[in-house]
């Protein structure tokens, strides 16, 4: 899919839109208040007029809708310029090849007889005694388990170099990977399997930006764990 910008003006039309709507009726409300108060004064009881108390906590109100009014155009400002500054940074990823959460592995020869996979990763988020990665093939056998032992807090770049644990050469095609990771004590670490892919394009949708990676799906660009170039 190719970036539309048809749909980014008419987003960005949506969003101008939008926020005129929250700021008059915001300044609805306000006007109400005051006509309200107005009519109040002119009513009131002139043996037991309102007190200055009263008066002035009425005018804070006012102030407080001013306000309201106020932090409601400033959210829909901030909100359109994070939209838009996502956008730009979604455009400039076209063509890049980005890891991404995911488990899917490909294990491709190429021209010159040489085994090539896909570049896959480890988010680790605690540093850990022990991390250990396990390659499935397609009917969910592991046929390689990559140990790379004690690692840091950080994002992990593990190679498999296309061969099962006996030293097998295995067939071209998917596969997919799973991270286990524990400290000193044996407890779980927390890790997240990354894949890669290249950005194809960008698409607009109903969730914001988003980054069409082909075959591994769409994702944020907050999805994003590392730019491999």
């Amino acid at each position: 899919m190719a970036v539309s910008s048809t749909t980014s003006t008419t987003s960005t039309a949506n969003s101008v839109g939008t926020s005129a709507s929250t700021a008059s009726s915001a300044a609805d409300i306000q006007n109400q208040f005051l006509t309200l108060l107005v009519t109040q004064l002119n009513n009131q009881d002139p043996l037991n007029p309102m007190d200055n108390s009263q008066l002035t906590s009425q005018l804070a109100q006012i102030s407080t809708v001013q306000g309201i009014t106020d932090l409601k155009t400033l959210v829909s400002t901030i909100s359109g310029q994070v939209d838009v500054s996502q956008s730009l940074s979604a455009v400039s990823m076209i063509g890049k090849k980005v890891m991404v959460p995911g488990t899917a592995e490909k294990l491709d020869t190429d021209s010159t007889g040489a085994r090539v996979t896909t570049p896959i990763g480890v988010d680790l988020q605690a540093d850990a005694a022990s991390v250990k990665i396990a390659i499935s093939d397609s009917s969910g056998r592991v046929v390689r388990t990559i140990d790379m032992g004690q690692q840091s807090t950080g994002i992990l770049t593990p190679t498999w170099d296309g061969k099962d644990d006996s030293g097998n050469a295995m067939a071209d095609g998917s596969y997919t990977i799973a991270v286990t990771a524990t400290d000193s004590t044996g407890a779980t670490v927390t890790a997240e399997a990354l894949s890669s892919g290249t950005v194809q394009n960008v698409a607009y949708t109903t969730d914001g930006v988003r980054l069409d990676l082909g075959l591994l799906g769409q994702f944020s660009v907050l999805d994003i764990r590392q730019v491999l170039g």
